[in-house]
């Protein structure tokens, strides 16, 4: 990528609030007339990463350039930007025209040039005629645009959208989408766009970022990023997926689901634990089970308009989601195939959970600031140890008070026959569980580990 491609450059950005981190070691580039979206979950960090370009906010490391030169400490007035906000952020005492040639007059530009301006931008949004209407009786729609056309008046090199599309309705926000598309050819400038929709993310952009508690999980066009998901969160966040535990057995077969199939991957390894996606469309489903991989009792058919959604349990014990153009009877047994090209394998970003523990006797190790009892291994007191627990090995307990651990759920991955969680204590500390009970984001839990599926080793001191 050569730098005249290049308008917005964010090196090492990181931001916290407090005590609270919300971004961290953040690089990336924008491409000049890019549609480019953040996406992510609420609290990922995206509309904090959108007001650390616009200026409402300074990193606390790193730098932001633009076009080569660094912006960071820039306040908002002197960057060649305009944001257009959730909430519009309409003068209500102002009329349309007004509203739109705000800017323009405090620059005291001449009354022909900003009327041809106003005139213009009115056109791009559709929204002629209305120069003389109150702002306030115009429809959700119709306010989004006068918003659109005030940023884009000032003719900035990079306009910001921070969720503009949220207040209006499925129908609206839809026509909204396609409008915006038009206006980013027409204007050819850099959008930069956040949103938790993904829908709307794989529909406006060039350009997918992917965030998650503060970091970047993948970069890609949005046909990258659907079906090519780089990891477990990025594959189940964006669309629907059936998101399973695997073994690659050697260089094209995989193994899940309880059975080995030929896939186009390679690199793995041998008998190398793998995350495997395989997207609901891509699951054949027919009556006859003899030219079948293997096989499924349907548990339910739902019609969604395009096509019917079907959960089906496999002969192995895993429950899957199929999307078809035909209907399938409740409690019929059907066959599967599933083609090499249409299987997506992924490394596991871990196998176990790992923390960093002390041992306060022989038979008892502090990790995660709470004392567990383990098995004497030959340590003493004081030893600095690495500790490791399986995902299946840690009990969530309802009552939080039976543990010296209290955490909160906050992601919860469903991986066929299991739930895989992710779990945070209030001191910050992150492991992961595997279990087959339901539990919902947000749940308060003890934990509960037997001595026996603790394992210990000396850290060696450095």
């Amino acid at each position: 990528m050569e730098q005249k491609d290049v308008i917005i450059r964010l090196e090492h950005i990181s931001h916290s609030f407090g005590e609270k981190k919300v971004l961290e070691d953040i690089n990336l580039y924008i491409k000049k007339g890019e549609f480019i979206t953040f996406l992510g979950p609420s609290g990922c960090g995206k509309t904090t990463l959108l007001r650390l370009i616009a200026g409402f906010l300074s990193p606390d490391e790193g730098i932001i350039t633009l076009e080569g030169k660094d912006i960071s400490a820039l306040p908002p007035y002197k960057r060649p930007l305009n944001t257009v906000f959730q909430r519009y952020a309409l003068f209500p005492h102002l009329d349309v025209y007004d509203n739109v040639a705000f800017a323009l007059k405090l620059q005291k530009l001449p009354v022909d040039e900003i009327n041809a301006r106003v005139q213009k931008v009115l056109k791009l949004v559709s929204m002629t005629d209305y120069e003389d209407r109150n702002v306030e009786s115009l429809s959700g729609g119709q306010q989004q645009r006068i918003a659109i056309a005030r940023a884009i008046v000032n003719q900035p090199k990079v306009l910001l959208l921070d969720e503009p599309l949220s207040a209006l309705d499925l129908k609206m926000r839809k026509d909204m989408q396609i409008e915006l598309k038009e206006m980013h050819k027409k204007l050819g400038i850099t959008f930069i766009y956040v949103t938790h929709d993904q829908e709307e993310a794989l529909t406006l952009s060039d350009t997918i970022v992917v965030l998650n508690d503060g970091r970047i999980q993948q970069i890609g066009t949005p046909t990258d990023i659907y079906n090519e998901p780089q990891n477990a969160f990025v594959a189940d966040f964006i669309g629907d997926s059936n998101l399973l535990d695997g073994t690659m057995i050697r260089d094209g077969k995989v193994r899940f689901a309880g059975h080995d199939f030929d896939c186009v991957d390679s690199g793995f390894g041998e008998n190398t634990p793998v995350d495997v996606v395989v997207r609901p469309e891509d699951i054949y489903i027919m009556n006859n089970t003899d030219a079948a991989q293997f096989t499924a009792v349907v548990k339910s058919c739902i019609f969604k308009g395009v096509h019917y959604e079907m959960y089906v349990d496999s002969d192995a014990g895993y429950e899957l989601v199929i999307q078809d153009y035909n209907a399938f009877e409740v409690g019929s047994e059907v066959g599967l195939i599933i083609k090499p090209a249409d299987i997506q394998v992924m490394h596991k970003e871990r196998l176990c959970n790992t923390f960093e523990g002390e041992m306060t006797s022989a038979t008892s190790v502090l990790f995660m600031d709470a004392e567990f009892d383990c098995l004497d291994c030959g340590l003493q007191k004081g030893d600095k140890v690495k500790v490791e627990v399986d995902f299946d090995k840690i009990d969530l307990l309802d009552d939080s008070h039976e543990s010296d651990v209290e955490a909160h759920i906050r992601n919860l991955l469903y991986k066929g026959d299991h739930y895989h969680l992710e779990v945070k204590t209030a001191e910050g500390y992150t492991f992961f569980v595997n279990t087959n009970d339901v539990w919902d984001r947000n749940d308060l839990v003890g934990i509960n580990i037997l001595p026996e599926d603790i394992r210990l080793s000396k850290l060696e001191n450095e």
